[in-house]
């Protein structure tokens, strides 16, 4: 049986191409979800002039690019080759796992990642550890994630239903041999807390929800106007580094699966 990180490297290589051609304007620059808020309008990095930022989950590095210039040092990597391939030549990028980060100890000012990387790993626990790793401590690590309320409604724009269970925690799909070929995981806004400052080694300085913008009128995947009128698309988490690692153990998950 395949692994999620090897699933998920062949299914984004063989998408990225897909992926970007449908989602220019959203891969343009730094945004950090589908609802199109923008790092310079946010600022949820602080004050990058002298530090040191690393992107996890980049793709194709609009992020990490945007940074450029504006950071002392910015870099990114992603689990694809596919999706680094379509970055701008020149990046410092790398191809790498989020559990196994080929960076030194207290690295990096600062860590985030626009949803990437995050909804995809099935250890979570190993991924914040060693994002805590590479942060000096009291750095800022901020990520945004699909909103766990999110998880509720199928993968249709239009629907306003909610459908499946809040407290399954993973969307596998499986070829006709049996064999995983993509796998997403949910994790609840309890899940979260526990996995950041109960058993993790951050605190959570603020969780911004993303409100609809007027005027945006672009369907992004499960994104809509329609939706985001009513309910939250996406989870932003602004933490900091604690200076001492908890050392808890990773605990288990109950895991829902769908075939196809």
């Amino acid at each position: 049986m395949f692994s999620a990180s090897t699933a998920n490297r062949a299914y984004w290589d063989s998408d990225a191409d897909a992926y970007h051609a449908t989602h220019p304007e959203y891969l343009s620059s730094f945004y950090w979800c589908p609802e199109m808020l923008h790092e310079s309008e946010a600022q949820l990095l602080g004050d990058v002039s002298s530090a040191t930022v690393l992107e996890l989950g980049c793709g194709s590095a609009p992020c990490t690019q945007w940074l450029h210039g504006r950071a002392e040092f910015a870099t990114g990597f992603d689990l694809s080759a596919g999706m680094l391939s379509h970055a701008e030549p020149g990046l410092p990028l790398v191809q790498a796992d989020a559990v196994t980060l080929p960076y030194c100890d207290n690295a990096f000012d600062a860590a985030f990642s626009a949803f990437g990387a995050l909804p995809f790993i099935a250890d979570l626990d190993s991924a914040l550890a060693e994002v805590h790793r590479v942060l000096r401590p009291g750095g800022r690590f901020v990520f945004s994630v699909p909103h766990p309320m999110r998880w509720v409604f199928p993968d249709d724009p239009d629907n306003l239903t909610a459908e499946l269970p809040y407290f399954d925690r993973a969307y596998l799909e499986h070829n006709s041999e049996g064999e995983l070929t993509y796998a997403e995981f949910h994790r609840t806004m309890g899940d979260w807390l526990r996995a950041l400052q109960v058993r993790g080694n951050f605190e959570i300085l603020n969780l911004i929800e993303p409100e609809w913008p007027e005027g945006l009128d672009s369907t992004w995947g499960q994104w809509s106007p329609k939706r985001g009128a009513l309910f939250p698309g996406t989870a932003i988490f602004v933490c900091q580094a604690t200076a001492q690692a908890s050392g808890a153990p990773a605990s288990g998950m109950q895991r829902r699966e769908h075939v196809s």
